[in-house]
């Protein structure tokens, strides 16, 4: 008679995954456009099936004729979204990362020397409000936005940093893409943020820092020309740095 009610191991996981998928999701388009049209999906969804319930053939004609290309026109609008989770999939379950094999093949001599240089060269700059925005890849590969600036491939060093962000130099407006090793170019173009719950007094410069991290797996880090204030961006979200040292500290928590 409650057969209906019977519950399985397998549906309780079933459960507790899509619950999860959608708090993902919901984290993923939070403070974004892309929530209300997301709310707005689920209205129809549910004009659908009542719609269906109550047989009127012609209005549900025409609804499952959007419903049969939904699939498609969501991954269509919501293709930065699809990308982040993605990303968030790959860089969290990585298991290079998880277990620390990639951490163990790294060099700590050029870890440190890499943290060193990006924290004199920003306390420097913020020192004297020079505004620079360091890109700094980890797993998710970066050529596209590679492409959109100048290739340098130099050597990484705290002086090379901040010749390039130097105000009359002509490299200095965009981002420069390094990784642990190598400047790998200057110049660059980020998609911008449209995350409505950062501050309003960030400008292009710090939402293209939160745009990046939004799309991949790299961090970011910029010196405000305005204040000089340092910020570091990280998984679509930030943290301002009172001092270099505070920087520092940061960084050697994420490697």
């Amino acid at each position: 008679m409650f057969s209906f009610l019977e519950m399985r191991f397998v549906d309780l996981i079933d459960i507790v995954l899509c619950a999860y998928i959608m708090y993902a999701i919901y984290k993923l388009i939070r403070g974004t456009v892309a929530l209300s049209i997301v709310v707005s999906i689920v209205g129809f969804m549910l004009l659908w099936f009542l719609v269906r319930a109550l047989k009127m053939s012609m209005l549900s004609g025409i609804m499952d004729s959007f419903v049969s290309i939904g699939l498609l026109a969501l991954i269509v609008i919501f293709q930065q979204e699809v990308r982040r989770f993605l990303v968030m999939l790959g860089t969290r379950y990585n298991l290079l990362r998880k277990y620390g094999i990639d951490k163990m093949l790294a060099e700590e001599d050029t870890d440190k020397s890499f943290v060193s240089s990006i924290v004199q060269a920003c306390e420097n700059m913020s020192r004297t409000k020079t505004g620079a925005l360091i890109v700094v890849s980890r797993n998710v590969g970066l050529k596209d936005f590679i492409a959109t600036g100048e290739e340098l491939n130099a050597e990484f060093s705290q002086r090379v940093i901040e010749t390039i962000f130097f105000k009359n130099t002509p490299l200095h407006d965009g981002a420069m893409i390094v990784d642990r090793h190598k400047i790998l170019a200057a110049a660059c173009i980020l998609p911008v943020s449209h995350n409505m719950d950062i501050p309003k007094h960030f400008g292009l410069r710090h939402r293209s820092a939160l745009g990046i991290t939004e799309v991949s797996d790299a961090l970011a880090v910029v010196v405000s020309e305005e204040t000089g204030n340092i910020t570091l961006f990280d998984k679509g979200v930030f943290v301002h740095v009172g001092s270099g040292v505070e920087l520092g500290e940061h960084l050697e928590k994420i490697w």
